[in-house]
């Protein structure tokens, strides 16, 4: 202990100087710090045992402690950049989560390919071979009609019949007119005559003998004149008489007596007339079933109301086209109504035996939007969009209808679509559960929009 104390006091006695001095007056020189250093090592051995003297560490490098600042710095750099860049993804994840909740999800299936059928069953229209809206020729009032709706007629037949008292006082008068003018022609001829012969004995002047015959010859043109003004209201006369243009049926009347009638086409028509012992019926075959059309080939019509009994038909003509709207070819069928059973105006359906192997298309019911322009379904395109499709309809099976044109059966169709689904806009395409699958075999398998189904 004693010896310890010694060296205490040692150190403190050689401190104790340069302590006592100001520091930012001294200065020693490299002798003096040798013997300091010396010191401080004879003191650390003097040191108790359970006291351990630091490690010697080389003075640290003012460089190094600025790189370490640096990488310090961009590390944090880095580290902000990412974060901000996380939240960008979080942010677009976000938006875009949003957006596809905003798309509408939608049940798709495709349309069935049935089995094809021997005899091809198309809608349509039954028309009248003639039809035609009778006018009047003159105006007047109707004084009677003589057949209603219904009446038979033949050709010529009078129909009714029409007072014109101003088409009867201008015949009386353009007839007068050409008594007169008939009158003036006789004095005409004869005043011409008579110059010519007094010209030959030179009584006269040549001039005033060409002038009574030139006079004369006006005289004839009047007259022509006034017989075609004659000739004109007599047949104008003629037409207060409505005659039947041909022979059919009477299939509305629109006038009573007393009704005030306008001359041509502006007017009112009196009657409709139609020749119904020949019926047309108009149907549109589609595109893939054109070919097998031919002139000639029997086809029978049905209707509803005569269950079980097919009336003979023939096609005679087909408009050597397909339109281009529906991707259709119109054809022309005449069926024998001289028994008077079909009226026109219906609704039939005409049978084709075609015999051939087109595959025939069906849609669910619920699968059809019937708006404005008809008939539509609504297809999911391979971008996810709606594509709305105008459909040619041919049979009714029920729950399913037959498409004669406008749809193929590698296509999707929106089952129970909305009404505000509109051209181009884009949807999700929903997963069918198994039982769906099994129950509808028409379930397609979905995928998500941007990716190809």
């Amino acid at each position: 202990m004693s010896s310890e104390r010694t060296d205490q006091q040692i150190e403190a006695q050689q401190l104790e100087p340069r302590q006592s001095q100001p520091s930012a007056a001294h200065h020693p020189t490299q002798a003096e710090r040798d013997e300091e250093i010396e010191q401080i090592e004879r003191h650390a051995k003097h040191q108790h045992p359970g006291i351990q003297r630091p490690p010697d560490l080389p003075p640290y490098p003012a460089g190094k402690a600025l790189r370490m600042a640096a990488i310090a710095v961009i590390v944090l750099l880095i580290a902000g950049g990412a974060t901000l860049l996380a939240r960008f993804h979080q942010s677009q994840a976000l938006a875009k989560a949003t957006d596809q909740a905003a798309i509408p999800t939608v049940a798709v299936v495709h349309p069935l390919a049935e089995k094809p059928d021997e005899e091809l069953v198309l809608p349509g229209s039954l028309q009248a071979y003639k039809e035609s809206p009778i006018y009047a020729r003159t105006s007047g009032y109707l004084l009677r009609w003589y057949r209603d709706i219904g009446s038979r007629v033949k050709k010529g037949e009078l129909l009714a019949k029409i007072d014109t008292p101003e088409i009867d006082q201008e015949l009386m008068q353009s007839r007068a007119t050409r008594e007169q003018v008939l009158a003036q022609m006789e004095l005409a001829k004869i005043s011409a005559q008579r110059w010519e012969n007094l010209r030959k004995t030179d009584s006269v002047s040549a001039q005033e003998a060409d002038q009574l015959s030139s006079g004369y010859q006006q005289s004839k043109a009047n007259l022509l004149a006034a017989e075609a003004n004659v000739h004109r209201l007599e047949e104008l006369e003629s037409f207060k008489n409505v005659y039947a243009p041909f022979s059919g049926v009477l299939t509305r009347r629109n006038v009573d007596p007393g009704a005030l009638i306008n001359a041509g086409a502006g007017g009112l028509a009196l009657f409709n007339l139609a020749q119904v012992d020949v019926l047309r019926v108009y149907t549109s075959v589609p595109q893939a079933y054109a070919p097998l059309i031919k002139v000639g080939m029997k086809a029978p019509v049905t209707l509803q109301e005569f269950p079980g009994q097919r009336f003979e038909g023939k096609v005679v003509r087909t408009a050597e086209a397909i339109d281009p709207a529906t991707r259709t070819l119109l054809t022309e069928v005449d069926v024998d109504n001289r028994d008077g059973r079909l009226l026109p105006g219906s609704y039939g359906q005409v049978h084709f035996n075609i015999g051939t192997s087109v595959q025939k298309i069906t849609v669910p019911v619920n699968a059809m939007l019937f708006r404005a322009q008809g008939a539509q379904v609504a297809v999911v395109g391979a971008d996810h969009k709606v594509h709305l499709r105008p459909l040619a309809i041919g049979r009714d099976f029920g729950t399913a209808l037959e498409v004669l044109s406008g749809l193929s059966v590698d296509e999707q169709i929106v089952i129970n679509p909305s009404d505000s689904l509109e051209e181009g806009q884009l949807v999700n395409v929903a997963q069918p559960s198994e039982g769906e699958k099994q129950q509808n075999p028409r379930s397609t398998s979905p995928s998500a929009p941007g990716k190809q189904s």
